[in-house]
């Protein structure tokens, strides 16, 4: 196991309060952004739980456009064919699902998603291990290529969440001296347990515009308004910065700002303060999720989140990429738990019959 860095580098931030990093270090010195990671994910009452990585490689602002277009326009398919691609088998944790997650108690329809494991195509399991958790080790379902508006979904949907999932590993490695006194094996580190595992989930999010009429007032609007507060049951959920669009019957599709200085992304601290947290295009965001805290014995904690539709939203939507790093289902990351009975529990909550996967 390699040993701690005594040097440290010095703690940065956003104009949000979240705490950045630069890939480069990330990448050649993990172990010297410990007290980073501490700030960033620890149990402290301003710890955000998510931690923004800065001067990325060159492709990255490439791939993010890419698949955020295709977001957009698998999202516009007329809804026969977008149907075609969802899988009630796995639980509709592969391929395109509408309206089958419960949020703040009722359907989630103001959201879409595209779920696929963007590094293994066809997970090498026993029959038993598929049967019992379809949501994790069923086969990828991608659009046809040639169906028509979405050429290159695939492509684009791999290339951006490969690229994620190694950041992602990433930063596994500077969260590792946190991890190695709870872990029930010492000899497996966070970012073996990432890297190997066949249960790595994206999920491609298109937020559709508020119903007409729909907004509230400002005043009166939900903090929760477009996605309600959850945390994430990952090791680390990877983050892209979201692209809006506006889109109306009168003029094409185009990138806009984002609809209001408060449409976006809102953080509940360890002490309870609400922050809402910007993700710079160029970079990228990650997260932790309940496993990790799990895995870290408390030391490293998810925070909820959700996010806000704000003021001036009519005709426009919302793009992102989230990629869920986590363990294979036999980890232990709980007193006598394994993450795939975690997983189980966590799925039942967010869905009515156990129908769908929570995300």
């Amino acid at each position: 196991m390699a040993t701690i860095s005594r040097q440290t580098q010095p703690l940065t931030y956003t104009a949000d309060g979240a705490v950045s990093i630069s890939y480069p270090t990330l990448v050649s010195d993990p172990l010297s952004l410990r007290d980073s990671i501490e700030q960033a994910f620890g149990s402290h009452p301003k710890s955000l739980g998510i931690i923004i990585v800065k001067d990325l490689p060159e492709e990255y602002p490439k791939l993010r456009e890419s698949l955020l277009w295709q977001a957009y326009k698998f999202a516009h398919l007329p809804e026969n064919v977008r149907e075609k691609y969802a899988d009630a088998r796995s639980r509709y944790s592969f391929g395109w699902s509408h309206g089958k997650e419960i949020m703040n108690g009722k359907p989630d329809t103001l959201k879409g998603s595209y779920y696929a494991n963007p590094v293994v195509d066809n997970p090498t399991v026993s029959s038993v291990l598929r049967k019992a958790y379809p949501e994790y080790y069923g086969n990828n379902i991608w659009p046809a290529k040639d169906e028509k508006g979405v050429e290159g979904f695939e492509e684009a949907f791999k290339a951006l969440g490969r690229f994620v999932f190694t950041v992602g590993c990433q930063l596994a490695t500077a969260c590792q001296p946190f991890a190695s006194a709870h872990l029930t094996d010492s000899s497996i580190s966070l970012s073996h347990l990432i890297s190997s595992s066949q249960t790595t989930k994206a999920r491609l999010l298109h937020y559709f515009p508020p119903p007409a009429g729909a907004s509230a007032p400002a005043a009166d609007e939900p903090i929760d308004s477009w996605c309600g507060f959850h945390i994430d049951h990952s090791l680390l959920t990877g983050l892209c910065s979201a692209m809006f669009v506006h889109d109306s019957p009168s003029t094409q599709p185009e990138v806009v700002p984002p609809p209001s200085p408060t449409s976006g992304l809102y953080i509940r601290t360890r002490g309870q303060d609400l922050t809402k947290v910007s993700i710079p295009p160029d970079c990228l965001a990650f997260q932790t999720g309940e496993a990790l805290q799990l895995a870290t014995a408390g030391r490293l904690r998810a925070t909820p989140h959700c996010v806000r539709v704000g003021g001036g939203a009519q005709d426009v939507s919302r793009e992102t990429l989230a990629v869920f790093m986590q363990p294979d289902v036999d980890m232990l990351v709980g007193e006598g738990m394994t993450f795939g009975e975690f997983s189980k529990r966590v799925f039942d909550e967010h869905y009515k019959d156990g129908e769908g996967a929570a995300m």
